[in-house]
Order: C-alpha cells, then structure tokens, then sequence
C-alpha cells in the first residue's frame, strides 16, 4: 500500500514563510530607506534632520507632551471608575461596565469629529447652548476644541476605556480575604483601600497607563482631525504630510523609526509589569472582593459614572444624530427642520460613497477571511508544537502589535511600488496592512480558545491514518467554529475602523469608508461626514452583537477591546 504525500508540513511551512515575509519585507524597507539619501547611498542625514530641524523636532516633543498627558488623564479617570463599578455598590455598576466597553465601538476619528460638531469655537453646539444661556457675545467661546488640550481630551475619552477594563477586571479577581484581614485588624476603609487595595492593582494601573500612552502616541485620526486645523502636527500626522507632492520617503521612513522602537520598549515594559503581578492565597479557592458600601455617595457616584459616559458616549453620538438629520450642521434639528437630504446626498449623489463602500466589504470579508485562516492555521502550529521554530511562528503573529498602523503603512507603501512586486494602487495593499495589523488579536483569541481542545482527540485521528491538516479540518476546527467565527467578526470590524495605514495606501480607486470620511473634512461635507459615521459605528455594532451571541456576552466585548 503506497503512502499518501502529507501535505501538512509543507503547508504550514508556507504559512510560517508567508508571515515572516509580511512583517519583515516592510520594516526591512523602512530601516533601507531611513539610513539612505535620494540617491540611495548610506547616511544618517535624515536623522539629523528629524532631531534637529524644528518642522520634525516639535511634532515629536508635540506627540510626547500628548502621550504622557493622555497617559495621567486616563489612570485618573479609569482608576475611580473601575473601583466604583467593580467594588462598591453604586447602582447600575454592570450596565456601566458595559457600556464603557461599548465606547470602542466608536473609531477615535468618529470621536474626534463629533467633538469638533460640539465643541468648534464658533459652530460647536455646546458653545452655542452657553451663549444662549449666558448671553456670550458670538466672538467668544466657552470651548476651543482645536487646541492641544482639546486634542488631549477627545484622544483620552476614546482610550481610557482600555485602561477601565485593566482596572475593573484586576479588582473583581482580587482575593477577599486579604482585605477582611485588614479590616478584622482594625483599619478602616479607607484604610484599607490605602494599604491593600491600591498596592494591588498598582501594577495593572501602570500597564494600563502603558497602553493608553502607546494608543496616545501612535494615533493618526484624531490628531488629523484637530490638529492640523489648530496649526501643529503630531509625529504621525507629519508622517502623512511627507507623502504630498513632492514625496519625502526617506525622511517618512526615519520618522517612522522612533514611533516602532518606543513601541517595542513600551510593549516590553508592559510585559514585564504584568509579569511581575501577582498573588497568591494560600490554603485554596478565595472569596469573592469586598463590596464597599457607599451610602450616600451612592447617587454622586453613578452620577459621576454618567457624566464620564457623555463624554465619549452619549455627547458625540448626539451630535452626529443632530447633524446627520439637520438641514444646518451648526443648528439644533428640530421636527420641522427634521430632514433626510444628508442621508440622500451621501448615498445617491456622492460619487464616491458606493465605490469605498464596496472596497471596504471587499477587504473586510478578504481580511477577516484570511486573518481567522491565518490565525488558526498558526495557533494550531504553536499549541501543538506541528514544526520546528514553531516559538518563532507565535513571536512573528505577534510582532504586528509592536508595529504601529502608520508604520506599516510607510513599510508596505516602500516595498510594493516597484518591481518585481508592485502593489501600490490596488487593493492587494491594503489587503496586506490590514491582515498584519488584526493579526495579533486574531490569534490570540483563537489560540486561547486551542487550550479548550485536547490534543488527544487530535491524536486519535492520526493513529486512524489523517493528516494533521485532515484532524485540523474534521476535529479541530468544528470544535473551535464558534471562537473562528468570532474572531472573523472582529477582525471585519477592525478593518472597518482602520485608518492610520489605509490614508498612506490608498488611491483615488482604492478609497475606503474611514478614507472616505477623511477626505470629506478637508471638503466640509458635514452632513455626510455624520451619516457615514453613523454607518459605520452602526455596522460595527451589529457585527459585534453577533459575535457576542456565538460566544456569550460580555466575553466578548472584553476580546473586541
């Protein structure tokens, strides 16, 4: 009886060759370009330039001065609200939990343009409500949104959420008995709190802080939305900049350096901080937290809570409502102004609208396909170990966290707009940055979700003549369905919000929505700005529910984060 050629090893030696040539083609490109001139010849030149010519030097203090702003805004804000929900007996504290984690439904971008429809000097509705309470002349304004504080502010309402989550779910796995032993020796709450509680959950605060410094200093959106307006740029909007006529990518490429190797360090530090965390109780299971008993501070406390939600909640969405259905962006919708022409506009007479639509379904569905594939195949190698190297498979499907989107923007536009592969123009590219930037998440939830399935069930089957790529098919994958379903649900939604690496990437027959709505804030198509917003905060929403029901709620939104 002849044997059957396996074609299980070279498949995922493939896939291994496939992944090592999408991350390391790209940075490979980028370290050529920012240690060469014009003319291609090695120099340091560029990096003279970016730390002494002051068109480089302030965006860069500009992005640090942000970073470790948002930073401290998020850990004093996150911090209280993550004790308050999870350890005390403030009202409506789960509806709260979820309702913080369903603010990174809305992209940041979206974020920052329904806080420039609130809070604009002269058209924003908030300044309006204050000069009609207040009887402000229309030459002053309550808010300025297009400052640096401003661009702080919206930066951190859509990024203390990841720091909450940190924090809340660190408290509801803290022992109870540690903090009954402090009480039963006589410390007050507060006490307590002081010399048990906080010690803790230092360490996650700090990794929180890391993160939310990390999504501060490799944000493209926002900062596009408000700073340019305001006159000054962060490092990753004059990134962007180097890429108008005549382009720079020399100098995009030296730029680009520093963002990637102070995210590998914060990311490092971060591993490192939650490596050390830790506790243990000794003598078994422990006891559910403490719940502290607020009294009358329990209605200030979920008024608290409420208010922290407007922000970057019920605020904005407010705002785009009122401009999407608004014959006037800067005037209160009314039932007689109460119009649909925004919504007829952008979906019958904007050209452009249907062809971005179409590419973003396009590349959502390639990408979420691709990625939960890619994602399964490699977590199948690293959980069982298929092939030698397989440690180096699992650090190069993470590598792409290190990598922020506009980096891997400026490397894939380097490396594919010349031969022998030339990308640049199509929807190839795209297809490329987006897989490697949902990379990382995907195959974490699919390889979390491998620890569920015993490898003995996969072992019967090959004593039964299958190849490893057979048992991955008939064994493996319908009991991981649920987790690859999911994990394709996000990745579709993450590509749907992408566009730090898309605005590097795209051209004029490669627009997507995120694309698409950038470009109508430099024409100031408002209404149409709010309706596609609206769209895609609405398409992401229910694609989350979906995957929440394949795998059961709050689980879920807490993978989505």
């Amino acid at each position: 009886m002849t044997a059957r050629f396996d074609l299980s090893r070279p498949l995922m030696m493939a896939v291994a060759a496939l992944l090592a040539v999408m991350i390391v083609l790209p940075m490979g490109w980028l370290v050529v370009y920012a240690f060469a001139d014009k003319a291609g010849n090695p120099t340091l030149a560029n990096f003279v330039t970016l730390f002494t010519d002051p068109d480089f030097l302030d965006p860069l203090i500009t992005t640090l001065i942000i970073a470790f702003s948002t930073s401290a805004v998020c850990c004093v804000i996150a911090a209280p609200l993550g004790w308050l929900v999870a350890r005390t007996d403030m009202p409506l504290g789960r509806t709260f939990r979820v309702l913080v984690m369903a603010s990174l439904v809305t992209p940041p971008f979206v974020g920052a343009i329904a806080w420039e429809m609130l809070a604009a000097p002269n058209s924003g509705l908030l300044n309006q409500v204050w000069r009609m309470l207040t009887g402000m002349p229309s030459d002053e304004a309550l808010f300025d949104i297009y400052t640096l504080p401003g661009l702080i502010f919206v930066i951190a309402c859509y990024t203390f959420p990841y720091v909450f989550i940190l924090v809340a779910n660190a408290l509801d796995r803290m022992p109870g008995e540690l903090e009954d032993a402090s009480s039963m020796l006589g410390a007050g709450t507060w006490a307590t709190a002081r010399r048990i509680t906080i010690p803790l959950a230092l360490p996650t605060l700090a990794a929180g802080a890391l993160i939310a410094f990390l999504q501060a200093l490799n944000i493209f959106g926002s900062p596009a939305i408000l700073a340019i307006p305001a006159g000054f740029n962060t490092l990753t909007t004059k990134i962007w900049s180097l890429f108008a006529f005549p382009p720079k990518p020399e100098l995009a490429a030296a730029s680009a350096l520093p963002l990637l190797v102070l995210t590998v360090a914060l990311l490092r530090t971060q591993s490192l901080v939650l490596g050390r965390r830790g506790y243990a109780v000794l003598g078994g299971k422990y006891g559910a937290p403490r719940v502290v008993r607020l009294g009358g501070l329990r209605l200030p406390a979920a008024a608290l809570a409420i208010f922290v939600l407007s922000l970057p909640l019920f605020l904005p969405y407010a705002a785009l409502l009122n401009t999407a259905f608004s014959p006037v962006s800067s005037q209160f919708v009314t039932p007689e102004t109460f119009t649909l022409r925004n919504v007829i506009f952008t979906f019958r007479e904007l050209s452009s609208t249907l062809p971005a639509m179409q590419n973003t379904f396009i590349l959502a569905t390639l990408s979420a396909t691709v990625g939960a594939a890619l994602s399964l195949l490699i977590a199948y190698v690293v959980a069982r170990q298929a092939i030698k190297g397989w440690r180096f498979l699992d650090f190069l499907a993470t590598a792409p966290l290190a990598i922020p989107g506009i980096v891997l923007g400026v490397g894939l536009f380097l490396a594919y707009t010349r031969p022998p592969l030339t990308l640049y123009g199509t929807l190839w590219i795209l297809l490329i940055a987006f897989v490697t930037i949902e990379l990382p998440a995907a195959y974490q939830q699919i390889r979390s979700a491998f620890h569920a399935v015993h490898p003995e069930l996969e072992e019967a089957g090959r004593m039964l003549g299958a190849t490893r790529m057979r048992t991955l098919w008939d064994i493996t994958g319908p009991l991981l369905r649920a987790s690859a379903i999911a994990t394709w649900c996000f990745v579709f939604v993450g590509v749907i919000r992408e566009l730090s690496a898309a605005v590097i990437l795209f051209t004029s027959e490669t627009k997507v929505v995120a694309v698409l709505i950038f470009d109508l804030k430099e024409s100031g198509d408002v209404g149409a700005i709010a309706v596609l917003s609206l769209t895609i905060v609405v398409i992401t929403t229910v694609v989350i529910a979906l995957a929440n029901r394949l795998r059961g709620g709050r689980a879920s939104l807490r993978a989505a984060a």
